[in-house]
C-alpha cells in the first residue's frame, strides 16, 4: 500500500507503558478468522479478543450518532475492502450502499441495522469489556522548501547512499545528524525542532508554504533503530512530571531549556525519513491509513489487527479527553500501528493542526467498542 500513516499513540511517545515501535501498513493477522455457518449468526474469531452478541440498543448513543458525518469514512472503507480478498462479506454489504442518501442520516442507520449483527469486544486475557482508548493527529506545521532565517529546522528524505543499501546497522539520529551523510536530502524546513520530532513520530504530515501551496510529507523509511521515549528521558531526570509528560508539557520543556533540546531527541536513536506527496493530493485528506484510503477526522481509528479485522466499522464508546463528556461515535478501523495491541484497543484520530493536536496529545481514556459484521 501506497502512503500508509505511520505513527505512534501518544501514550507510547510519552513512555507510559506501552510498546515503542513506529509501525507501518501490514496485512491483517492470519490468526484472526471469519467463520461462518450456513444461516447462523456470523461469528468473528481473534486469539487476543472475544466477542458476544449485542443489540443495537446495546449501543450508548447509538440513536444520537451523526452518522452522514460517519458515512463518508465508511464509504472510503468499501473502496479497500472491495478489492480485497475475504471470508467477511464485505462486498455485498458495500454494494447496498451505493443506493443509501448520504445525506439522510436515518436512511444510513436503518443500514446498518438491517445489514451488520453487532458484538461486544472483549478482552481475552481479562474477560473485560473495557480498555484504552489514546489519540493521535496529522501535524501541520509552517515552512519552507528552502532553508530561510526563520525555516532552519530541516525534515529529510531517505539519503540518496542509502538507497541501494541501507547500511546495517544504521547509524542512531545523534551520529547521522553530525555524520554529513543527511546533506543534500532535505525536502523541507521548519521552525520548530521539537514539532519536527514530532512529526516524525506521527510518521506523515503537512507543510504550509509561504505562496500558500500545501507540501504534503508521507513515510519514506527509517534508520531502523529501536524507538526510545525522550519523554522518559526527561522522566527519568526528573525534568517534567508525569502530568507534564504530553506533547504540550515537553514543548514547553524545550522553550524553557533551549539548549538542551537536541540532547532530549537524540535519547532516541530512532530517526524517521520522509517523502512528498503527490501534488494531486488534496490537502483536505487525512493521511493514508493502513487500509490504503485517507483518514477521516474522528471517525477513524487504529486497532490491533489480531483483534479486529481492518475497514470494519466499530462503534466506540468513551469520554473525550480530560473530561467526563460522552465521544460515543461510529468509527472505521482503518489504521494500525504496533503501539496498538490489545482486544478493547484503539487510536482514535483527531484531525489535521494543532487543535487536533492538543487532543489528541491528553487522550488517554478508557473505553468500550462494538464490531459490526455483515450478517
Amino acid at each position: 500500500m501506497s502512503n500508509p500513516a505511520i505513527r505512534i499513540a501518544f501514550l507510547s511517545v510519552f513512555g507510559l507503558g506501552l510498546a515503542s515501535l513506529i509501525a507501518g501498513c501490514s496485512t491483517p493477522s492470519t490468526r484472526a478468522g471469519y467463520r461462518a455457518s450456513g444461516s447462523a449468526p456470523a461469528s468473528y474469531s481473534s486469539p487476543i479478543a472475544s466477542f458476544k452478541s449485542a443489540s443495537w440498543e446495546n449501543l450508548p448513543g447509538w440513536q444520537e450518532d451523526n452518522l452522514t458525518q460517519a458515512w463518508p469514512a465508511w464509504l472510503k472503507s468499501c473502496e479497500a475492502l472491495r478489492k480485497r480478498s475475504s471470508e467477511i462479506n464485505w462486498r455485498q454489504v458495500c454494494a447496498q450502499a451505493g443506493s443509501v442518501s448520504a445525506r439522510d442520516g436515518q436512511a444510513i442507520r436503518q443500514y446498518f441495522e438491517a445489514n451488520f449483527l453487532v458484538y461486544e469486544v472483549r478482552n481475552t486475557a481479562s474477560s473485560s469489556e473495557t480498555g484504552l482508548i489514546t489519540g493521535y493527529y496529522e501535524p501541520v506545521m509552517n515552512g519552507s522548501q528552502s532553508r530561510t532565517a526563520t525555516y532552519t529546522v530541516p525534515l529529510y528524505g531517505l539519503p540518496s547512499a542509502w538507497k541501494g543499501a541501507k547500511p546495517n546497522p544504521a547509524p542512531a539520529r545523534a551520529e547521522l545528524m553530525s555524520s554529513g551523510v543527511l546533506k543534500g536530502s532535505e525536502i523541507a524546513w521548519v521552525q520548530d525542532p521539537v514539532a519536527a520530532a514530532f512529526m516524525q513520530i506521527q510518521g506523515s504530515g503537512k507543510i504550509r508554504l509561504e505562496d500558500g501551496r500545501v507540501l504534503r510529507l508521507g513515510y519514506a523509511g527509517t534508520n531502523d533503530q529501536p524507538f526510545k521515549s525522550f519523554a522518559q528521558w526527561l522522566l527519568d531526570r526528573k525534568e517534567i512530571t508525569r502530568s507534564e509528560a504530553t506533547m504540550q508539557g515537553i514543548s514547553a520543556w524545550a522553550r524553557r531549556n533551549p539548549g538542551r533540546v537536541e540532547e532530549m531527541l537524540n535519547a532516541n536513536p530512532r530517526f524517521v525519513f520522509f517523502k512528498e506527496l503527490p501534488g494531486n493530493v488534496s490537502a483536505d485528506l487525512g493521511p493514508n491509513g493502513a487500509l490504503g484510503v485517507p483518514l477521516t477526522a474522528e471517525r477513524s481509528i487504529a486497532i490491533d489487527l489480531k483483534a479486529l479485522p481492518l475497514g470494519a466499522p466499530v462503534f466506540l464508546s468513551t469520554t473525550k479527553p480530560l473530561s467526563s463528556q460522552a465521544l460515543q461515535k461510529l468509527v472505521m478501523a482503518q489504521d494500525t500501528g504496533k503501539a496498538i495491541v490489545g482486544g478493547v484497543r484503539a487510536d482514535y484520530y483527531w484531525g489535521s493542526g494543532d487543535s487536533a493536536g492538543e487532543l489528541a496529545g491528553r487522550m488517554k481514556q478508557d473505553g468500550r467498542m462494538w464490531l459490526l459484521l455483515p450478517r
